[in-house]
């Protein structure tokens, strides 16, 4: 995933009022320390880092039984079905 420029900024500010005007300048308020190029493009480094990083949660999440699936599982006394869909999710996208 490429990470914009403004997603970097509102990443290094979050907490902080601020505007990015159409020509990507940043306007501060409230007296804030302005960012360096050096910090916004070490910061959509290190995000593109991180989304890359949890690839594998994305992947399972997508594949995990639903929520109804799990309430049915509970309900129906079937949850070793349930952990060994799970177990194989994880085996199949492992962390790191």
């Amino acid at each position: 995933m490429k990470i914009s420029r403004p997603d970097a900024i509102a990443s290094l500010l979050k907490g902080t009022h601020f505007h990015i005007d159409g020509n990507l300048n940043i306007h501060y308020f409230d007296n804030q320390t302005a960012l360096t190029e050096e910090e916004i493009d070490a910061e959509i480094i290190r995000l593109e880092k991180e989304y890359s990083d949890n690839e594998f949660s994305r992947n399972r999440q997508a594949e995990y039984p639903s929520i109804q699936e799990c309430v049915h599982a509970i309900l129906d006394d079937d949850l070793d079905a349930l952990q060994k869909k799970r177990a194989e999710i994880k085996k199949k996208y492992p962390k790191g």
